[in-house]
């Protein structure tokens, strides 16, 4: 169950990646052209927003599943000392946790506006940081 629990997370993560920079790239592109924001901007940063949490989903599940994460949540004291091991225990979990909920606050503020022109900018801001944040905080050398 883990070993393929890892691999879903793995995998989503590229779904997770494509979906954010297409939709920046088509908000970026209606923002700046001074249209309107339609019903695909809304639907992409829905998708987005769905797949994030669907990441946030599984990546919980192996965060109390991991036999790496409980050994290290035994003994924190090592843990901080050891950078992998607290890339994984902390700063991974929490930047992510960070970035998912800058998604999530953009989608609902967007959803909640009625000034059409101003959707795109608050997408842009909100998704943004949410990306930039997933970013830095990505293991990169797993690819």
């Amino acid at each position: 169950m883990y070993t393929g629990l890892l691999h879903l997370h793995s995998t989503l993560r590229y779904v997770v990646l494509v979906l954010l920079v297409v939709t920046l790239a088509k908000v970026l592109i209606t923002h700046f052209a001074k249209r309107n924001y339609t019903e695909t901007d809304r639907k992409f940063g829905l998708y987005t927003l769905i797949s994030v949490h669907l990441q946030l989903v599984v990546g919980l599940i192996l965060y109390f599943v991991s036999p790496m994460i409980s050994g290290g949540l035994d003994d924190m004291g090592e843990a901080m000392k050891n950078p992998a091991l607290r890339f994984y225990v902390v700063e991974h979990f929490v930047t992510m946790l960070l970035g998912i909920t800058m998604i999530t606050i953009g989608y609902s503020r967007i959803k909640r506006s009625t000034d059409n022109s101003k959707k795109a900018l608050k997408t842009l801001i909100f998704y943004g940081i949410g990306f930039l944040l997933i970013l830095i905080r990505m293991p990169w050398d797993r690819w």
